[in-house]
């Protein structure tokens, strides 16, 4: 490797490098070099707590611009970028905040960040069109070969926090969205502090991010249907954990709410097994 190459890589990583970790790099650095590199870390910073705040308001929100700041360059530094597009950083977060020791009081924090970053990538999901007519076939075929379809980037998620409760309160338009009243921050709070546990379904209505709360049949209907089964399987899976749900009324809420778009050819059936949280492509 020649001088210039070293000097590259010496810079590539004083950048992402916590300050005074590795003096050794110091000796490919000039001094005016060392004034630029400052300049550039506290840039990095800076785009690290803005692209922070954006994808994860809520999360901004309960840890307080205190926190936020050096939070966001401690994760910069240990999962910086690896594409120059800022919108794909920021997914190692819900993992980073579960183990950070710091944080062992907010444990609902790293569920909270799981919802956020489904919102965020509900919003890059694909397009995809409502298929009334597909709907027919759950009257005139057999249902053990239909499955239902999601809408592009849904996401369903089953924590012992009422983690619904907790970005609701902080996202009131997207129960405005499907005329429900939002939970107060107030609601929020007192849940958290009853331990209340809640499930969460994320999904693309049009060009809009979702989130609202959901029953834990419902998560486990989609769930299920995330995970391939068929209708058929899907409701199997609710009644295994002694769940009801009325599924003639959950199908217009779904297709009205652009939940669901459809109805499919089920996939050969595999067992699987229902995770916290599925996503669509």
């Amino acid at each position: 490797m020649t001088a210039l190459a070293h000097q590259q890589q010496a810079l590539l990583e004083a950048l992402f490098t916590q300050p005074g970790v590795c003096p050794a790099l110091d000796a490919w650095l000039q001094p005016h070099t060392g004034r630029g590199l400052m300049a550039y870390r506290a840039n990095g910073h800076a785009l690290a707590e803005r692209s922070l705040r954006t994808t994860y308001p809520v999360m901004a929100q309960l840890l307080g611009d205190e926190n936020l700041a050096p939070l966001a360059r401690e994760l910069w530094h240990q999962h910086p970028p690896t594409r120059g597009d800022l919108a794909h950083w920021g997914d190692a977060l819900p993992g980073f905040l579960q183990r950070h020791p710091q944080l062992t009081d907010l444990p609902y924090l790293a569920d909270v960040a799981h919802i956020e970053w489904a919102l965020h990538r509900a919003a890059g999901a694909p397009d995809a069109d409502l298929d009334t007519a597909s709907f027919a076939r759950l009257s005139s075929e057999d249902p053990q070969h239909l499955a239902l379809r999601l809408a592009p980037g849904t996401a369903v998620f089953t924590s012992p926090w009422p983690v619904a409760s907790l970005v609701g309160a902080h996202r009131p338009t997207d129960a405005d969205l499907h005329g429900d009243t939002p939970p107060s921050l107030q609601q929020a709070a007192e849940r958290l502090r009853d331990g209340v546990g809640e499930s969460a379904v994320v999904w693309r209505q049009g060009l809009r991010p979702c989130m609202r709360a959901c029953t834990r049949a419902e998560a486990t209907l989609l769930q299920a249907t995330l995970g391939g089964a068929s209708l058929p399987e899907a409701l199997d899976a609710i009644a295994s954990q002694d769940h009801e749900l009325d599924l003639a009324t959950w199908l217009a809420q779904a297709v009205q709410q652009g939940l669901l778009l459809g109805v499919i050819d089920a996939h050969p059936a595999a067992s699987h097994t229902p995770s916290p949280h599925k996503e669509t492509p």
